[in-house]
């Protein structure tokens, strides 16, 4: 079909409406795609509109052929791979741009369509937000306008369309409601994902620190985590949220050993003071770590997690989704009572020929016979007392990065203190290691929960001495508000405060804090609305097991589409007339029907009823009563409700034997 014969079935108009549509689809992926990408895209957009306007020819199959393998080399270039989530979410995105270049008969435009529909449902692979389900929703009445409209050409005005694309979406919302609430869920996702799954969700603290790096995820203020506790929450000092620990050094960057991880055995901890309950809901991070307050309990953890030696609690795969658990733990404790030669001597490892100013202090301190505790108070009291600052402006770092640190810019963030105490400890021959997590949290008064936002992120140190790991915290030696009320009342105004704290106000948190109490309950009852709150859920009505869900489901469902099928019926059925004597007429015309008398088209009612009494005399009484009182009523003078009482009692009193 030529884009003459095109414009018959998808006028102009429509088709830039299409293309508007399209681009309100793709827009969201724009921060997902690469920079040719999303320029690419624009650009078929935009010449389909004017080969639209101007009546250009389309491409010959030969270009089309080339610009399909061009699009897929792109994105073989630019992710490594064409499957996947990123990698096929920006394949379908280029692809359905590409479709443009052929749209040439109606197949065309309907699949067009219908494959809007489906680049509706990547958007959740980024985010499944309350925004994005509304702005989606917005999306599907579009595509369902613009769907209308391809159905009835010029027969609706835009806006008609539009507003019945909401009705129809409208009147779906409550039986996708119903699929929702009484689907039995599974545990687990209804499909494999892909292996990128997640792939758009913030990883937030890494494998590994480096100077820069806690300080560049500060700069997020995206939500970590939410926790409920079970009482009164610990004061500030004890909220620290353990994460990744680090006992690897190069020189520049901490990772972990090469020793595996190997689950805490009952003896090498011991718990003390009161408990701490609390449940928690992690954000998807991509990586194994699940956070808990410092120390978990090692019994009544999670399912498929273990608590490592190192006090790190792992999960078996990484949290590639939002996952919500319930731990119970302890502030005050003491861990790994006993170190063996060789775990000694790896946590006292150090590179060789690094830092030697800091090696030659820590030793210094060693000599004076100082013990453990006091070379630890030691270091911290120089921290404390010299002229170091907390930036989030610190300069960059050479090769002797702990000596640069302590002896010549002294400006730094948490991984600098924590990395830079650690060092001095292990060059004091006292076991030692980097902890990596989230300190304080923000309470959501509404919700009665704390926020823990990566702008919480923290590092610090730990040190053994006495049968027992200490959590010592360097930043708190130098900025003491860190720990007490905060980031941002421990930075300066020219310290590299994040903009979103500097820009804050009573008004801005009271938005903040709403809002996230309102995402907390969508991710709670929506998105985390899973086998166990199903069941929880549908226990009230009595619906406790699988077979009863299945049986509701299905009289639901049968009682729903027999309404709607009946209401379709009833639009479907011939208008009732508002003429009484008319419905009177057409009542007996019915009853003549059934005993073989159909009025004719060419037939008024005088000649019809001589037509029937010609051949059944017997019926003269009743029928020639019903019709003079018919003709009367309706056409010899103006309806008179005496008349129309008699014509009514004449029908029913018209008794026809066989």
């Amino acid at each position: 079909m030529s884009e003459r014969g095109l414009n018959d079935y998808l006028p102009v108009a429509t088709l830039l409406r299409m293309l508007a549509v399209l681009l309100l689809i793709l827009a969201p992926h724009a921060s997902h795609l690469p920079v040719w990408e999303s320029a690419l895209i624009v650009a078929l957009l935009s010449w389909r509109g004017m080969a639209a306007r101007r009546q250009w020819r389309m491409p010959p199959r030969i270009l089309r052929a080339a610009l399909v393998f061009a699009a897929l080399g792109g994105v073989y270039a630019s992710f490594g791979h064409v499957s996947g989530q990123t990698a096929g979410t920006a394949l379908l995105c280029l692809m359905a741009a590409l479709k443009l270049v052929e749209l040439r008969e109606r197949r065309d435009v309907m699949v067009m369509v219908f494959l809007m529909y489906f680049l509706l449902i990547t958007h959740f692979f980024y985010s499944q937000e309350i925004w994005t389900a509304i702005y989606l929703l917005a999306s599907c009445v579009a595509i369902t306008a613009l769907l209308i409209e391809c159905q009835h050409l010029g027969a609706l005005s835009p806006r008609q369309t539009l507003r019945k694309a909401g009705v129809m979406v409208a009147q779906a919302l409550p039986l996708m409601l119903m699929m929702f609430i009484l689907f039995p869920r599974i545990p687990g996702p209804l499909w494999g994902l892909p292996s990128d799954a997640g792939a758009a969700a913030r990883s937030g603290l890494s494998d590994s620190m480096s100077p820069g790096d806690i300080a560049a995820l500060i700069q997020s203020d995206a939500v970590a985590f939410r926790v409920r506790f079970e009482g009164a929450a610990p004061p500030p000092d004890q909220r620290y949220w353990r994460g990744p620990v680090f006992d690897h050094f190069d020189g520049r960057t901490w990772k972990h050993g090469w020793t595996p991880p190997r689950a805490l055995s009952a003896d090498a901890v011991r718990y003390e003071g009161a408990a701490v309950r609390y449940e928690l809901t992690l954000e998807p991070t991509r990586m194994p770590w699940l956070l808990a307050l410092d120390l978990p309990q090692a019994r009544d953890l999670p399912p498929d997690s273990q608590l490592d030696d190192d006090g790190e609690l792992l999960a078996r795969h990484p949290v590639n989704e939002r996952v919500r658990y319930t731990l119970t733990s302890y502030p005050h404790y003491l861990l790994e009572p006993e170190l063996d030669v060789r775990e000694r001597e790896r946590l006292t490892s150090l590179p060789k020929g690094r830092d030697p100013r800091a090696v030659a202090l820590a030793r210094g301190w060693k000599a004076q016979g100082l013990s453990d505790p006091a070379i630890v108070a030691t270091a911290l009291q120089m921290i404390r007392r010299q002229n170091f600052v907390y930036t989030l402006r610190p300069p960059a770092l050479g090769t002797d990065s702990i000596d640069e640190f302590l002896f010549d810019t002294r400006r730094g963030f948490c991984e600098h203190y924590s990395s830079s105490f650690t060092f001095l400890m292990r060059a004091a021959g006292i076991p030692a290691r980097v902890v990596t997590g989230y300190l304080g949290g923000e309470l959501n008064e509404l919700g009665g929960y704390y926020i823990v936002s990566q702008s919480d992120a923290h590092a610090w140190s730990e040190v053994w001495y006495g049968g027992s790991w200490h959590r010592v915290d360097p930043t708190a030696a130098v900025a003491p508000e860190r720990v007490e009320r905060g980031l941002d009342a421990a930075i300066g105004s020219g310290e590299g405060l994040p903009a979103y704290l500097a820009r804050r106000t009573a008004w801005r948190d009271a938005v903040k804090l709403r809002w996230d109490w309102l995402n907390a309950r969508w991710n709670g009852l929506v998105l985390g609305y899973g086998p166990e709150l199903q069941q929880r859920f549908l226990e009230r009505f009595g619906l406790d097991d699988l077979r009863s869900m299945i049986l509701a489901l299905t009289v639901l469902l049968t009682t729903s589409m027999s309404i709607v099928g009946l209401l379709l019926l009833r639009r479907a059925a011939p208008a009732r007339s508002a003429d009484r004597a008319l419905r009177e007429w057409q009542r007996l015309q019915h009853r003549l029907a059934a005993r073989g008398y159909v009025q004719r088209g060419d037939e008024g009612p005088r000649d019809f009823v001589a037509r029937v009494l010609g051949e059944r005399p017997d019926w003269r009484a009743p029928l020639q009563t019903a019709a003079d009182l018919y003709l009367q009523t309706r056409y010899l003078q103006a309806p008179d409700a005496g008349l129309l009482t008699a014509l009514q009692q004449a029908v029913r009193a018209a008794r026809l034997p066989a």
